[in-house]
């Protein structure tokens, strides 16, 4: 490993406060001429639950691949638990759970568990002990004596998410893990989340559900194709705006610059008759009260004022469906 990229870990480390789990630096994958990772510079903190984000054709499931040393890399460099990913010590203490699962149906639950703890080095004495555990923490306690021919998708995603954490890994990849589950079961999975971190365990998680990614993630990375654009806490990446939605029952210009003096105005609707809806971003909550003057002083009424939490799918169309086609389908979309 050349010492540049040992300087760029030990920086990562302290720019986090703690050791990185995960470390690259313009990581590249080139197939058939076409560059699917490009440049992925990336930090991922040990413990932290990290949420990795984008659009299909990303490279996200490239890049998992090469974490998971499963892909070479055409260029860049990457470290994981300090060490490469092609390592088998390293990868014996690595999770899984793919998207795509393909597993041995005609076993029980239990023996696919027994299986793949061989696999992970476990000794049959702890698969004893182990296997039961995991069926539990799933949800799949009581059920792992049938075969997984019988199994619905939901509880085939239940049973990959067991062998993701059989053999208690420092390091998870979670790549949609609640997408064939009813809500009851995304919660249990959210829990399940929370206590790996709580043990110390770092997640690296891919889903598309945003809402979820907000509640259990400490902090995001956005890529598009196969480079990322931002990456940090919800604080941080949000940069400390407050979105504001105003209604009044009018809008004349000199209020509308009143608003976009203390603030930012992303929008405007005046096409229902009585009624003009502003969104702004404000830069700290202390302006609310000003707006509310400057309704008040430009002679309008204010029908409501409403500051709204910045939210990961805010911040996802922005960053990355910023195309005029884009935004024209996702307004097709909604309506």
């Amino acid at each position: 490993m050349h010492a540049t990229f040992t300087a760029s870990l030990y920086a990562g480390i302290s720019m986090l406060g703690q050791v990185a789990a995960i470390e690259t630096r313009d990581l590249r994958k080139v197939y058939r001429g076409r560059a699917v990772v490009d440049g992925l510079t990336l930090t991922v903190g040990e413990g932290e639950v990290f949420g990795f984000l984008g659009p299909n054709g990303a490279g996200k499931s490239t890049t998992v691949k090469m974490l998971l040393g499963l892909v070479r890399p055409s260029g860049g460099e990457v470290r994981v638990l300090g060490g490469l990913p092609s390592d088998p010590a390293i990868r014996a203490r690595l999770g899984f759970l793919p998207e795509q699962f393909r597993f041995q149906t005609w076993m029980t639950g239990e023996e696919f568990l027994h299986f793949h703890g061989r696999l992970a080095g476990l000794a049959a004495e702890e698969l004893r002990v182990r296997v039961p555990q995991v069926l539990e923490t799933v949800g799949l306690g009581g059920r792992g004596r049938e075969a997984l021919d019988g199994y619905s998708k939901g509880m085939l995603q239940r049973a990959g998410l067991a062998g993701a954490i059989l053999a208690r890994p420092r390091l998870v990849f979670l790549d949609e893990p609640t997408s064939a589950l009813d809500p009851i079961g995304r919660v249990e999975v959210r829990e399940i989340i929370e206590r790996l971190r709580a043990e110390g365990v770092t997640v690296f998680l891919n889903s598309h559900l945003l809402a979820e990614v907000e509640q259990v993630c400490d902090r995001v990375a956005f890529v598009k194709a196969g480079q990322v654009l931002r990456q940090g806490s919800m604080r941080e990446l949000m940069g400390g705006v407050l979105p504001v939605d105003v209604r009044v029952d009018r809008l004349p210009p000199e209020l509308l610059a009143a608003f976009a003096r203390l603030g930012e105005v992303r929008h405007t609707d005046t096409h229902t008759p009585g009624r003009a809806d502003v969104e702004l971003w404000l830069t700290h909550e202390d302006a609310l009260p000003a707006l509310a003057e400057a309704v008040h002083a430009h002679g309008a009424r204010l029908y409501a004022l409403t500051p709204r939490r910045p939210d990961l799918e805010t911040l996802f169309l922005e960053l990355i469906e910023d195309t005029p086609e884009t935004a024209a389908g996702r307004e097709v979309t909604r309506a």
